[in-house]
């Protein structure tokens, strides 16, 4: 690239095996699993901070509960990853197995429900429809007057973000992989088919393989390629009481299905957040006074004493969205080894884990534990779509 700057002269490497577009915990899981696995020349690049993107902004929920085979598949691997987390890669997640609640109100929810349990159970998760007796037991803040009935599972839970990155961040360094924070990757080069480079803001890494994981920003990325990745970002925002005297030492993850609303126990307080219907297109993390009136608002109908506590504080990050709310992983049929990872809808850091270890092994050519080809970009064009419903 003419005029570039030297990349040697700024830190970067002038070429790198692979180069892995993204410090969310899916780039970093990736460069750590391909590190384990003996691959040498990683290079991560990030333009913010690690994990400064969605993942940093995610609500922390790690769950097996979905409607999809794929999901639930990825999600049961990533809750034995994170029970090990302190093994390896070595790092405290606090994590905390206290459940995850859909409360229940409308017929039609309930019937969709079952259905969905019946398949969790057949591939071993232990969910269950509960009462409404037992939900209040189980979650006392939520107010179940108008509950039908709850799906629940034990086994779910949430841990901390940051640390699931750093953790898997510091042990792929400890392996041999490279990770630059502060570069913006702006395109990714091609030449008859092929990856001949990825251009930055301080200069051009010569690769032959790129691994986008880079979550909301992924379909501009990937367009310089000619690739084309329908993930659209929205944004969502979450609040964080002050303590609330007398709160139950568990709470679960507690969630409205009907209107998305959500609360964890976080410190002495609750993590509380919402989709908003109304809310546009875009990459704005802006945090604004109406999602507060909107969170109030389903709060007093579903868990009316959190409006008795303060605000300690509150953050806006982005869904990266797909078309049917379920993941794009594969590699493109245009260009040769530009692989993707991304369009989590929601559910992408419980993923994350499962994620990484299958990146690795479609980098390397093995089979992964799961056959993900379903979830190829090819299937919009196919009509060969997915919907996910257990999203939030």
């Amino acid at each position: 690239m003419s005029g570039s700057v030297s990349t040697k002269d700024r830190g970067l490497p002038p070429r790198a095996g692979l180069v892995i577009v993204g410090g969310g915990v899916m780039g970093v899981s990736t460069a750590f699993h391909l590190a384990e696995a003996g691959v040498t020349d990683v290079l991560l690049l990030d333009r913010g901070p690690l994990g400064a993107g969605s993942t940093s902004k995610a609500a922390g929920g790690v769950r097996a509960q979905f409607a999809d085979e794929l999901n639930i598949r990825l999600g049961q691997r990533s809750l034995d990853l994170f029970a090990d987390f302190t093994r390896r890669p070595g790092q405290e997640i606090d994590l905390h197995r206290t459940g995850y609640l859909f409360a229940l109100t409308r017929p039609a929810d309930v019937a969709q429900f079952e259905r969905a349990i019946a398949l969790q159970n057949s591939l071993g998760v232990p969910s269950r429809l509960i009462d409404p007796e037992e939900v209040k037991s189980l979650s006392p803040l939520l107010n179940t007057d108008d509950v039908l009935a709850a799906a629940w599972s034990p086994t779910d839970g949430h841990c901390t973000p940051d640390s699931v990155v750093n953790g898997y961040a510091g042990a792929a360094r400890r392996l041999g992989a490279t990770i630059h924070t502060g570069v913006d990757v702006r395109a990714i080069e091609t030449s008859g088919g092929e990856i001949c480079s990825v251009v930055t803001d301080l200069g051009v890494v010569e690769t032959s393989v790129v691994i986008c994981c880079a979550g909301a920003w992924s379909r501009e990325l990937a367009l310089t390629a000619g690739v084309d990745l329908p993930v659209t970002p929205y944004r969502r925002q979450v609040v964080v009481t002050a303590p609330i005297p007398g709160l139950p030492s568990v709470v679960p993850m507690t969630i409205d299905f009907a209107t998305s609303f959500y609360f964890h126990r976080e410190g002495l307080g609750l993590l509380a957040g919402m989709s908003d219907p109304a809310e546009p297109a875009g990459f704005s993390t802006h945090v604004d006074d109406d999602f507060l009136e909107l969170i109030a608002g389903a709060a007093d109908v579903r868990a009316p004493s959190v409006l008795d506590a303060g605000i300690a504080h509150q953050w806006a990050g982005l869904y990266e969205v797909t078309p049917d709310h379920n993941a794009l992983f594969g590699e493109a049929t245009t260009v040769s080894r530009l692989l993707y990872a991304c369009g989590f809808s929601g559910h992408g850091f419980l993923q994350g884990p499962a994620v990484g270890e299958v990146m690795r092994d479609l980098v390397m050519g093995r089979e992964p534990f799961v056959d993900l080809a379903a979830l190829d970009v090819g299937r919009f064009a196919t009509g060969a779509a997915r919907p996910e419903t257990y999203v939030v």
